[in-house]
């Protein structure tokens, strides 16, 4: 059986308050989440020899979240991923929203659901934290409550997302954790062996916004339906890395995404979800600024997302699956990181 434990991570300035953390922790696995943006600081995962190590990229303390940093372990909306020039129709009133990813706006504005302290209920296996979004926070329309509970079952945590709106508004909820299985801090993820359940995917346009286009992956490098090695593969196709929405099967079941293997250590991160797509991001920005936990640094391809996800840009692009979130209905998603040894 698990535990939950909580304690103090930090004050945030000028009476802001207090930032709690929170300790799961199952036979296989521990996993620390804070109470700010909902964040996961740390994933304690054994190698096949029995040594942990933490896996997902971040900071030691709470300064280290509170500057400017990609996201390390948070949940990001109102709505993750771009929308084009920050502007979206609903039942023709037009919102305009912050360019805070010129010329776009990104994972929900300046102050997203990253940037905020959010109530936290412990339960038996897990946290759940919830909060209000106002009504035209960061420009969106309405209303939103969310919840976001976490829960600790073996290797398996699982992360669901659930939010009821006032008024229709657009709602797209993920986490931006950037794994490295070799052990956060490790340089680089190219001895990663990576798969990706999807046929079809995303191309963008130079901003990163969707072209409209749902493009087979068959014959491109965007095939990962059988396992490729990350270095070897973006050395073969001369690619930067990726920065994709892959497309996933339209059911709200749960499905299978994606599978990272690192052979060396012979960890395994297998991600499900019953969302329509995953961004996989392989830490194309990162530039070796920033120090992280245990005096690490995070230099450009060090750790990789897997942002289970509707499509970007979904707001603007009908033939997307459907982004807008109404009154009397449940936003309702779950992901699945399900960790084990090979």
């Amino acid at each position: 059986m698990g535990s939950v434990t909580r304690a103090v991570f930090g004050e945030l300035p000028s009476g802001g308050g207090t930032v709690e953390k929170f300790r799961l922790q199952s036979d296989l696995l521990r996993v620390d989440i804070i109470s700010w943006g909902c964040t996961i600081t740390a994933i304690e995962v054994k190698d096949r020899q029995g040594r942990a190590s933490d896996v997902v990229l971040g900071f030691a303390d709470l300064e280290g979240y509170l500057q400017k940093q990609p996201y390390f372990g948070a949940v990001v909306g109102r709505v993750a991923n771009r929308i084009a020039k920050g502007t979206f129709k609903v039942d023709g009133k037009e919102y305009h929203l912050a360019l805070n990813k010129e010329p776009n706006s990104l994972h929900g504005g300046v102050r997203g659901f990253d940037k905020v302290l959010w109530t936290p209920r412990v339960l038996s296996n897990g946290v759940q934290f919830s909060r209000v979004s106002p009504d035209g926070e960061e420009g969106y329309p309405g209303e939103l409550k969310v919840w976001v509970t976490y829960t600790l079952d073996g290797g398996e945590l699982m992360v669901n997302y659930r939010a009821q709106a006032s008024q229709a508004t657009p709602v797209n909820l993920t986490n931006h954790s950037y794994f490295n299985l070799a052990g956060q801090g490790s340089p680089n993820i190219y001895d990663h062996e990576v798969t990706m359940e999807a046929d079809t995917y995303l191309p963008v346009d130079e901003t990163l916004i969707p072209t409209g286009e749902v493009a087979p992956v068959q014959g491109t490098a965007f095939d990962l339906r059988k396992p490729v090695e990350l270095g070897k593969h973006l050395q073969d196709f001369h690619l930067n890395g990726f920065d994709h929405n892959f497309c996933l099967k339209g059911s709200k079941e749960k499905h299978f995404c994606a599978r990272v293997r690192h052979a060396a250590s012979g960890r395994v991160l297998e991600v499900y979800t019953t969302q329509p797509g995953v961004q996989f991001y392989t830490g194309n920005f990162l530039d070796g600024t920033l120090k992280g936990k245990s005096g690490a640094v995070y230099p450009k391809h060090s750790g990789f997302c897997l942002e289970t996800q509707n499509w970007p840009d979904a707001v603007n692009q009908p033939h997307f699956p459907p982004v807008l979130l109404r009154p009397g209905e449940e936003y309702d998603h779950t992901t699945w990181f399900k960790f084990s040894v090979a």
